[in-house]
């Protein structure tokens, strides 16, 4: 499956050092998706795959990734290109069920935060254990980072997708920049 989560073809990275970089990444269609066994069913039928049924963890195929975010309720991702055939697909699968599908594509963004650091960084900010047997790769949490409701992916052992609302962004991205200062000086 090609990545989902790519870097922003020309722009420079927020920061690289040795042991971080922060990239932006280029726009992705996001649905939020809310429902019950009957509509996550159908949903999964539009996916291409099931969805995932585990807490903190995420699915993908068909070039989409649905990431679970609480018992009913997922972060469903595809190629912005593709957004309005994402969304009716998605919302003819769940026609006449109880079920929500809204599109969240312009409320949020995503950057990369990668390295041998990375875990260090984000730990700057995020208040859970983030160390690989506590935070393993693949697994998807709904969290803080510097007072700001993030979405953290963990891609790679030294790579995390930073999901958070474009209003906030500039304020997680000033404070993880503050703290790759602190890690650039240790």
């Amino acid at each position: 499956m090609a990545e989902l989560y790519t870097p922003v073809a020309g722009l420079a990275p927020v920061l690289r050092q040795d042991a971080v970089s922060i990239q932006k990444t280029a726009p992705l269609a996001r649905l939020s998706f809310r429902g019950r066994a009957e509509a996550q069913a159908a949903v999964a039928g539009a996916l291409g795959f099931a969805l995932p049924q585990t807490p903190l963890s995420a699915a993908s195929g068909a070039g989409k990734a649905a990431l679970w975010l609480g018992p009913d309720e997922w972060l469903l991702l595809a190629p912005e290109a593709g957004l309005e055939a994402f969304e009716a697909a998605v919302n003819a699968a769940v026609a006449g069920l109880a079920a929500s599908v809204t599109d969240i594509s312009h409320r949020q963004d995503a950057v990369l935060v990668s390295g041998p650091r990375a875990a260090w960084l984000m730990n700057s900010g995020v208040p859970i254990d983030l160390a690989l047997p506590a935070f393993p790769v693949g697994m998807v949490t709904r969290t803080l980072c510097h007072k700001a409701e993030v979405i953290l992916w963990r891609k790679a052992e030294d790579q995390f997708v930073l999901e958070c609302w474009r209003t906030f962004q500039p304020y997680v991205l000033e404070h993880l920049l503050d703290a790759a200062r602190e890690l650039s000086a240790a």
